[in-house]
C-alpha cells in the first residue's frame, strides 16, 4: 500500500526525531548504505537522527560521515566507560555488554529521545524481531527494511507469533525487491498491505556507462561480492570452472570483497586446479574502477535481496551472468542485459555461463542494453526518496487524521 502523499511533509516547520537500529553484526555492511543515506539527508534538512548499532569504529569513514553531519551514533555493545569499571572492579578487562544489556541501553535510549519514528534496518528479514517487540512494549511506532530474504529459513513454530506480531503492528515494512516481499509473506502465513519496495543507493555514477575494455586476449570476469559462499555462491562458480570444457578458455576470473571465507575459496580454487585462472583483489573502493578491466559480472548467489553488485556493473555498461537469487531476475533481462540461470546450482550456472560465453562478442551490446534498462528502472537517488518515504510516515504519525493513509 503506497505511503501518505509528499505533500504532507512540505511544512517548513515541521521537524522529527528519529531513531535508526542497524542489526549489522559487522563494522559496516552494504545493508546500511540507505538508512546512512537517507540519514544524511535527513539531518540536513534539519531533523534530529540518532543511530544505534555494533561494533562501531569510530575512525570508519562511514561513521565519521554521519556523526560530522550531525547524527548521534551509539555502539550496544560497547565496553563500559572508565568510571563505570572503576565502580565495578569485579568486571572482567575485556567484558562487552551482553544482548540483554545492549536492549536495556536501547530501551532506555527510546525513553529518553521519544522518536516520532524508529526505523529497524535488517540485514535480512527476520533479525530486527527482538527490537520490533522492544519498540512495541515501549509503545513506540516503527518501520523495518529487509535487506534480503533466504528460502531456506522458515520461522520456527515457537518464533512465529513474535514475527508476525513484529510485521503486523510496523508502521510500513520495505523490501529490497519484490521476490522478497512475497517471500516474507509465505514465510509468515500473513499479507502485508503496509509493505513496499525500495532500492538500495548505488556507488557508481547514475549515467555513467563506461566503454568496453579491449580483450587482449583474455576475458575478464569479476564477481563482486561479500566472501560468503551460503549467501553469495563463489564455490558454485569455482566448481563450474573446474569442469573440463572451461580449464581452457582464454578467461579469467577475479573475485572482488572481504569476507569470512576468502581462505576457503583461495584453497578450493588451488584443490580444484584452477588457481592461475582466479584471482582475489579484496575490498574495492572504486567500483567503476573494476568495470574500465573488466567485461562481465558473474554472481552465483544463493540468496541476495537485489544485490548492489548487479545495479552498479548494469549501470557500468556490464552483461551479468548470475543466478535467480533474490530480485536478481527482477532487474536482469535474460538473453538481453545479461544472461540468467535457472536456479543456484552447478549445472544451471554453468549453462548460463555457456550461453554467456557463445555471445561474448556481444557483450558490449549487451551491457549498453543493460545500462538503458538500469536507467529506466532505478532511480537515480534511493536514499533521498527514501528519507522522505520517512518524513511521510511521521508526519502521518504526528497528524492522525492522514494515518488511514498509510
Amino acid at each position: 500500500m503506497p505511503l501518505p502523499a509528499a505533500a504532507a511533509c512540505a511544512k517548513p516547520a515541521d521537524t522529527f526525531c528519529f531513531v535508526i537500529i542497524s542489526t549489522c553484526p559487522h563494522a559496516w555492511g552494504g545493508s546500511e548504505e540507505l538508512w546512512r543515506g537517507a540519514a544524511l539527508h535527513l539531518v540536513q534538512a534539519g531533523h534530529a537522527v540518532h543511530l544505534f548499532k555494533t561494533h562501531v569504529q569510530a575512525e570508519h569513514p562511514r561513521i565519521a560521515e554521519l556523526r560530522a553531519a550531525g547524527c548521534t551514533i551509539t555502539d550496544l555493545l560497547a565496553p563500559p566507560p572508565v568510571r563505570l569499571r572503576l565502580h565495578h572492579r569485579a568486571l572482567p578487562a575485556r567484558w562487552r555488554p551482553q544482548p540483554l544489556e545492549a536492549e536495556q541501553l536501547l530501551g532506555q535510549a527510546l525513553y529518553q529521545l521519544q522518536p516520532h519514528l524508529t526505523l529497524i534496518s535488517q540485514g535480512s528479514n527476520l533479525d530486527g524481531i527482538a527490537l520490533a517487540q522492544l519498540c512495541a512494549r515501549l509503545h513506540h511506532p516503527y518501520a523495518l527494511v529487509a535487506q534480503k530474504a533466504a528460502e531456506i529459513f522458515l520461522v520456527y513454530d515457537e518464533g512465529r507469533q513474535a514475527a508476525q506480531q513484529a510485521y503486523q503492528a510496523a508502521q510500513h515494512c520495505f523490501f529490497v525487491s519484490r521476490h522478497n516481499l512475497a517471500l516474507t509473506q509465505c514465510q509468515l502465513a500473513l499479507a502485508l498491505p503496509r509493505a513496499s519496495v525500495v532500492f538500495n543507493p548505488v556507488n557508481v555514477p547514475y549515467g555513467g556507462e563506461l566503454p568496453a575494455p579491449p580483450v587482449a586476449g583474455v576475458w575478464q570476469l569479476a564477481c563482486v561480492a561479500r566472501l560468503d559462499v551460503l549467501d553469495k555462491g563463489q564455490d558454485l562458480l569455482l566448481h563450474v570452472l573446474a569442469r573440463p570444457h572451461w580449464r581452457e578458455q582464454p578467461l579469467h576470473l577475479t573475485f572482488f570483497g572481504a569476507g569470512p571465507q576468502r581462505q576457503a575459496l583461495v584453497e578450493l580454487a588451488d584443490f580444484l586446479g584452477i588457481g592461475a585462472q582466479v584471482s582475489f583483489a579484496g575490498q574495492v573502493a572504486d567500483v567503476p574502477g573494476i568495470w574500465r578491466t573488466h567485461h562481465a559480472l558473474v554472481l552465483p548467489s544463493r540468496y541476495e535481496g537485489l544485490p548492489l553488485a548487479l545495479v552498479e556493473a548494469m549501470l557500468c555498461g556490464r552483461p551479468a551472468i548470475a543466478t535467480p537469487a533474490g530480485g536478481i531476475a527482477e532487474l536482469l533481462v535474460d538473453n538481453v542485459t545479461g544472461f540468467l540461470a535457472t536456479a543456484p546450482t552447478i549445472d544451471a550456472l554453468d549453462e548460463a555461463l555457456t550461453r554467456a560465453w557463445a555471445r561474448r562478442a556481444d557483450w558490449p551490446q549487451l551491457g549498453a542494453q543493460a545500462a538503458r534498462h538500469a536507467w529506466a528502472t532505478v532511480p537515480p537517488d534511493p536514499a533521498a526518496d527514501f528519507s522522505q518515504q520517512l518524513l511521510q510516515l511521521a508526519y502521518s504519525l504526528a497528524t492522525p487524521s492522514q494515518n488511514h493513509a498509510l
